[in-house]
């Protein structure tokens, strides 16, 4: 029994940063050099990090980052708004006043402010933290630039932005660039070795899967709208309620569960019936999102996976994630991690030490680029997001839609130019309506 299996190893297993790089990334091969990028030995030289986006979400990233290894600087950063870049500012210098070199001339301000960091020669890594509508263009920018990047989940928001995020994927292997992404179960013990249980065969064959983000809550980066706020600021200061920002929340925050699905089965689905609504968020305040979708995916050999996510103040809350096997289950989230037999028996649990994985992104993506050993995560980015648009596109249209067919789709959600000005909210999705693009 896997139990005993465990008892008789006799001590804690420790994962290595090489195990880590094994399980939870893909190292390009054969790529050819960057002749943009610094090299890095040792791991006695200084790397300069430049943070572009300044939120919370941003800021508590940049600080992980300061804080998983030695030579660390943050010498620029860049934002929309000026009382964003204050604030991290300030939160990163009281944390690390040592390792904050940004001054007045590194510290950019609007929609451009991310090519004047890509200019720099100062900077080595960029973190890209924004609302997720500006990830594509910022991940081809970095690239282009000879950048290694730290780039927040989801990619994209829709599937213009995501066949952008492919062919940057290509670019940044044949320029032997880092591409990690803030996908921090990926780093998580539980979900390293309860997916390798899978992969290794010990449970069989996968059947079937649930994915849950079910949050219990309603409001997330909520602000109320001020006087003087253009259409186009407030949209963005309150980003996860606009679609064209956000993606919805089954694209910024389900696709955390849904990655894991992609993970443990190692492909993304062939087709998505989905279905959705919003009833208890309903306000225009609330911008034009749903507050629950579900749907099924329907993954290669039979695979069928049921994704269920709701922001619904007062309901039960579940995150987390179920991958069915021929031999056993096994059961996530972010606490633990446990396998049941095929009757519903605990035959193990994870009882080593369950730590956020949120650090060890920034250390292994560090660490890869001083040893000169890649990693490259945007192609899986990109799958994992699309993974979650199509569940949205299904649910929004009422239409039961194919990968191939949603990955040429010319759905593109971006404004016809960024400015603070005017920028009326598109009216809320009505399945069987909304037509297809």
């Amino acid at each position: 029994m896997l139990i005993e299996e465990r008892k008789m190893k006799g001590k804690t297993k420790q994962i290595s940063r090489r195990d880590l790089l094994k399980a939870g990334a893909a190292v390009s091969a054969g790529a050819l050099a960057a002749q943009n990028s610094r090299s890095f030995a040792a791991g006695s030289d200084k790397m300069g990090i430049a943070l572009i986006g300044c939120g919370d979400r941003g800021t508590r990233d940049a600080i992980d980052c300061l804080n998983s290894a030695k030579g660390l600087e943050m010498v620029a950063v860049a934002d929309i708004f000026q009382d964003r870049i204050d604030s991290s500012l300030a939160k990163m210098k009281e944390a690390f006043r040592g390792k904050v070199k940004v001054t007045p001339e590194t510290s950019f301000l609007g929609f451009d402010a991310y090519k004047k960091v890509m200019a720099m020669k100062e900077v080595d890594v960029v973190m890209l933290t924004t609302p997720p509508a500006f990830r594509p263009q910022m991940v081809k920018a970095a690239i282009e630039a000879g950048k290694h990047i730290f780039v927040e989940k989801p990619g994209a928001v829709d599937p213009v932005g995501i066949r952008s995020l492919l062919a940057s994927a290509e670019l940044a292997d044949r320029k032997r660039l880092s591409i990690v992404v803030g996908t921090q179960q990926r780093w998580q013990p539980q979900y390293l070795e309860l997916i390798q249980r899978i992969h290794d065969g010990k449970l069989g064959d996968v059947v079937g899967g649930q994915a849950y983000w079910n949050w219990g809550s309603s409001k997330w980066h909520f602000e109320h709208r001020k006087p003087g706020w253009s259409d186009t600021e407030w949209q963005i200061r309150c980003w996860p309620y606009f679609v064209w920002l956000s993606g919805d929340h089954i694209v910024e925050q389900h696709l955390h569960n849904m990655d894991i699905l992609n993970w443990a089965i190692g492909s993304p689905p062939v087709q998505c019936l989905a279905v959705g609504g919003r009833q208890a968020r309903t306000g225009p305040e609330f911008g034009n999102i749903y507050d629950h979708f579900t749907a099924e995916y329907q993954y290669p050999n039979g695979i069928r996976v049921m994704s269920m996510c709701s922001q619904i103040e007062g309901s039960t809350p579940r995150v987390g994630e179920r991958v069915v096997c021929t031999k056993g289950s096994i059961s996530t989230n972010r606490g633990e991690g446990y396998i049941d037999d095929t009757k519903g028996r605990r035959i193990f649990n994870y009882d080593d030490n369950i730590h956020s994985g949120e650090a060890a992104q920034c250390a292994n993506l560090i660490g890869s680029i001083r040893d000169g050993e890649p990693i490259n995560e945007c192609k899986r980015l990109a799958e994992s997001t699309m993974t979650v648009i199509l569940g949205r596109m299904s649910a929004y249209t009422g239409r039961a839609l194919s990968w191939k067919w949603a990955m040429k789709s010319k759905l593109d959600l971006s404004p016809a130019k960024y400015e603070l000005g005017d920028l009326p909210v598109r009216p809320v999705a009505v399945p069987g309506k909304v037509r297809l693009i």
